[in-house]
């Protein structure tokens, strides 16, 4: 009988490879070799691409640093037998250093500080960047560092050059666009592939533009949503991670659809950061698996 620890320590496993035989016999013959309890695993077969997709959580009862470090070091020669793998082991407690970008709408910012501070997304909120100064306050008073960056069309390039300096003084992991009202340019997305989380709100029909929800209340839109997804140099285009919905009516003003899609856009972007942080998610093309 496997008895646990009173307070484990906890890994993820993470693989992406062309599909073959034999591979989930692999690695979970490895674990067993190097006396790991695995407490989930979780698959998929992408059968259109070949693309196989793995993510384990796994404990090393009594077993110190050492023995994680032959792990590694054993899993990274597995993985160079398989074709087009990509794949780690991560700590599932050590936070992500995260950097959060805003404009002046700060619905998905304050939803993102609270989960935070209440330790319900595993993080740590590195730094807060800003084309605008309006929610410096609201940062500051956190006791995060706030940096605002303002950009136009002539200052764009130099603008990015400061934000990336600043991702990198801080050892920002992951970037996430809280209604950050600008469109990264194709270099910076090329460096930051995989690590930028974007929310935008989406309708059914869409609407592009300015006041988006106005133009929704004169359609009669029957449904709010919003849309998280890996941020491209495309608008709003990167693959998809998570997506939420709130039925509406001929009701509800354009001032109560705005608050609906804020709420269902804070749903969104939580569950999906959520995701990426307990390394669920895969970019697989234009599209994500999410591994639950």
């Amino acid at each position: 009988m496997q008895l646990s620890c009173p307070n484990p320590v906890r890994y993820v496993l993470t693989l992406a490879a062309a599909s073959a035989r034999g591979q989930v016999a692999a690695l979970s013959a490895l674990l067993e070799r190097h006396d790991a309890y695995i407490e989930e695993f979780a698959i998929f077969d992408d059968v259109l691409v070949s693309r196989f997709y793995v993510r384990a959580v796994f404990r090393l009862d009594n077993a110190g640093s050492a023995e994680l470090g032959f792990l590694r070091e054993a899993y990274g020669k597995l993985i160079a037998r398989f074709d087009q793998a990509e794949g780690a082991i991560h700590e599932l407690s050590r936070p992500t250093r995260v950097l959060i970008m805003v404009s002046k709408a700060d619905h998905c910012l304050r939803n993102l500080l609270d989960q935070w501070r209440r330790r319900e997304l595993n993080m740590d909120v590195v730094a807060v960047v800003s084309n605008h100064a309006d929610l410096g306050p609201i940062v500051q008073a956190e006791g995060l560092p706030f940096y605002h960056l303002p950009i136009t069309a002539a200052t764009k390039p130099q603008q990015e050059a400061a934000l990336l300096s600043c991702i990198q003084q801080h050892g920002a992991e992951l970037v996430v666009l809280a209604r950050y009202m600008q469109v990264l340019s194709e270099d910076l997305c090329q460096t930051l592939a995989g690590r930028v989380i974007n929310i935008h709100h989406s309708f059914l029909p869409g609407f592009k533009g300015a006041r988006p929800y106005e133009q929704a209340h004169a359609r009669g839109v029957k449904l709010i949503g919003a849309t998280a997804h890996f941020a491209t140099s495309d608008l709003d285009e990167g693959p998809i991670i998570e997506q939420s919905l709130e039925r509406v009516d001929h009701a509800f003003s354009p001032e109560q659809l705005l608050s609906t899609g804020r709420d269902v856009e804070c749903l969104a972007l939580g569950r999906a950061l959520r995701y990426v942080l307990e390394y669920r998610v895969f970019i697989n093309g234009l599209r994500t698996v999410v591994l639950r």
